[in-house]
């Protein structure tokens, strides 16, 4: 099969040009970053567990309603997916404190936030993708007021569904990071759910042991990354018990590098 044309490459999946007008195939890279990119490294298998738990969690979310711009998996590494204008706005959900919340504030990681918070963050890798207000959009135009309002309702009806998804297999949604996109129909836009979801941009605690079964493996050198990864697909019930083909596929390619 002829490789499509490439749009984009971002840090975790690169973009081509889709079958048909108005569709993008979605790859997902193994390649790890953290820091705003200062850290880089390589998670064997990471781009097809992570295709696969968006995969799912944007289908659940499509059946409730949210719309998304997921059309379907075509492979393990590849989606299609509606092609939206993205909003250069990152959406932070937070449910505990952890990580720059944590630090900034100076809470103690793992405490239960009062309320659920969201932030706004300016999608720019060169700045390091700073915190802003909801002024800061309204002035720059970056979204609408009724795109905000829709994203933020939106947002919190995403972090309930999640949070009951995935205490009902005994996991705890510290946080995560949600992009959103416009979608054109005539001369009108409607805001829909973009990007992933998936443990590169959330954080996933064991409910029991607080393990961190998300990306903060390799931000915090702890090891163990693939098979945090694939513990959620696992218990997520995307991978049957005792299934280690990304494990073995990771082997693999080690062993072909020697």
């Amino acid at each position: 099969m002829t490789r499509r044309r490439q749009i984009y490459e971002g840090k975790a999946k690169i973009l081509y040009e889709g079958p048909e007008p108005g569709t993008l195939i979605q790859y997902f890279k193994d390649d790890a970053t953290a820091f705003n990119a200062q850290k880089k490294g390589t998670i064997s298998g990471k781009g097809v567990l992570n295709n696969r738990i968006s995969e799912h969690v944007f289908t659940l979310l499509g059946n409730i309603g949210v719309p998304t711009h997921f059309i379907r998996r075509l492979n393990m590494r590849e989606q299609l997916i509606r092609q939206v204008e993205i909003v250069p706005i990152e959406v932070v959900i937070r449910n505990v404190a952890a990580g720059s919340l944590a630090k900034r504030l100076g809470l103690e990681e793992g405490y239960q936030l009062p309320r659920t918070i969201i932030e706004y963050y300016y999608k720019d890798d060169a700045l390091g993708d700073p915190l802003v207000s909801e002024e800061h959009i309204a002035c720059f135009g970056w979204a609408s007021q009724e795109e905000m309002h829709d994203i933020s309702d939106m947002a919190i009806r995403v972090n309930d569904f999640m949070s009951g998804l995935f205490a009902g297999v005994g996991v705890r949604l510290v946080d995560f990071k949600l992009e959103f996109g416009r979608i054109w129909e005539n001369d009108f836009s409607r805001i829909i759910l973009a990007d992933e979801i998936s443990p590169d941009g959330c954080r996933l605690w064991d409910m029991t042991t607080n393990e961190k079964l998300d990306k903060d493996r390799f931000r915090q050198d702890l090891g163990g990354e693939v098979e945090a990864y694939q513990e959620i697909a696992r218990r997520l019930g995307l991978l049957p018990e005792g299934d280690n083909t990304v494990l073995d596929m990771a082997e693999h390619r080690k062993n072909r590098g020697k």
